[in-house]
């Protein structure tokens, strides 16, 4: 049995424990791969910012992120992506298949891709189950 492949889309939630909850559920029904993408999105709280700056911050959520799933067992890997999530996963499908996405965000209110209606979106263009995680921000450097 081929292992099913996973795409994990989080930013500011990278971190969370739901996350990491997620992952060792999967991880124990069976055989997958993960690649967790945190795309570039402009830092909240700063009204100027640089591509650099968002792009740093994504690295900084990434690595942290990556740390805390390292101990799973977990086959993981990791991606700092476009700033806007659906560019993001499209450039992830560019390069890998995917049998699934788990989409991680703030809760409702606060989330601007639920906003945007990111889950629902995701799941019609690109036609694989999407599963919508909702928490906290995590503590982030």
């Amino acid at each position: 049995m081929d292992a099913k492949r996973i795409l994990i889309v989080a930013n500011q939630t990278a971190a969370g424990s739901h996350l990491k909850a997620e992952v060792r559920k999967r991880v124990e029904e069976g055989p997958c791969s993960f690649t967790l993408l945190v795309p570039a999105t402009p830092p909240r709280e700063h009204v100027v910012w640089t591509d650099e700056e968002a792009y740093e911050l994504a690295g900084k959520r990434l690595g942290v992120a990556l740390q805390g799933l390292a101990g799973l067992g977990a086959d993981i890997r990791g991606a700092v992506g476009d700033p806007s999530p659906m560019e993001a996963i499209g450039d992830e499908f560019i390069a890998t298949s995917y049998d699934e996405i788990i989409l991680s965000t703030l809760p409702p209110g606060v989330s601007k891709w639920l906003k945007q209606d990111l889950p629902h979106r995701v799941e019609r263009r690109f036609n694989v189950p999407v599963t919508h995680l909702s928490s906290e921000p995590a503590a982030v450097l």
